[in-house]
């Protein structure tokens, strides 16, 4: 497999940030188990990074609570200096107190602080991407809106985002910055945020499915997934990212794992067609 292959996916022109092809990686799976501490085999961990590059991918998301740190740590370990065109998305506002274990802070002195440690990792001057991982409900939304907004005119991020939001809560952070990038649960068994996809389509706002292969019984012996991807020589996994290749041009779909392998699995999916009745019966069952 080539660079080539990934190009396949298409590109989106994300708000503040550029053109990035529309398939990329997720580096939460890179850490421990409960995405807690270091992984196993660090060696293996910067291995799958730099395959991803290899293979074309230009857009890597993670975030400081992967760990926490280790992402970012193993991110800059295996890629600084990086190579040119490469985009990498972080996150903050979530803590972590343990394997599997999340509270959001939102408080503006910690996103602060945590830009600050994360442009430290990454060894940047200015984070490309910077997304708000969780809305803290204890905090003024407007408070924590405001903060990125200065760190983006300060030039230490590039373009904002938003993680597990509404359509009304990306509104009101618009009045603040422009809202790039909203990353919200979406796969072919959870389509709770329909809405919000349709909101970013009209809005040119890029979207980012976490955990986007879960296709549940839709894949099991005999499922609509399970017979395409029988049909088309694919993966039930291959099939499930190709489908929300083709469900919106906005989607960026960034597949994480641990393993080399399963990375060039994954990634062969951007080089996966759906014909029409393909689609069309896999989209009615989902």
């Amino acid at each position: 497999m080539t660079q080539s292959l990934v190009a396949h996916s298409g590109t989106f022109d994300i708000a503040g940030l550029g053109t990035v092809r529309r398939l990329g990686f997720g580096a939460m799976r890179i850490t421990g188990p409960g995405i807690w501490g270091w992984p196993a085999d660090r060696d293996q961990a910067k291995a799958v990074l730099r395959r991803a590059v290899e293979l074309g991918v230009d857009f890597i998301d993670t975030a400081d609570s992967y760990g926490p740190d280790v992402s970012e740590l193993l991110i800059a370990e295996a890629l600084h200096p990086y190579p040119e065109g490469l985009k990498i998305a972080t996150k903050a506002g979530f803590t972590r107190q343990g394997p599997n274990r999340w509270i959001a802070v939102g408080r503006p002195e910690y996103l602060r602080q945590q830009v600050e440690l994360s442009l430290r990792k990454l060894r940047v001057e200015r984070l490309d991407l910077l997304q708000l991982h969780r809305i803290d409900p204890t905090v003024d939304a407007d408070a924590q809106f405001g903060e990125l907004a200065d760190l983006q005119r300060e030039g230490k991020v590039g373009a904002l985002g938003l993680s597990e939001v509404t359509v009304a809560e990306i509104e009101a952070a618009a009045r603040h910055f422009t809202v790039a990038t909203v990353q919200n649960r979406y796969n072919l068994t959870d389509r709770r945020s329909e809405d919000v996809l349709e909101h970013s389509e009209r809005n040119g706002i890029g979207f980012i499915p976490w955990a986007p292969i879960s296709a549940g019984e839709l894949a099991a012996p005999g499922g609509p997934v399970a017979r395409a991807a029988d049909r088309l020589g694919a993966t039930p996994s291959q099939v499930a990212l190709a489908w929300l290749l083709r469900r919106s041009p906005v989607m960026l779909p960034i597949p994480g794992t641990g393993s080399v392998a399963h990375l060039e699995e994954n990634l062969a999916a951007a080089a996966l067609e759906l014909d029409d009745a393909t689609y069309a019966e896999i989209d009615a069952a989902a």
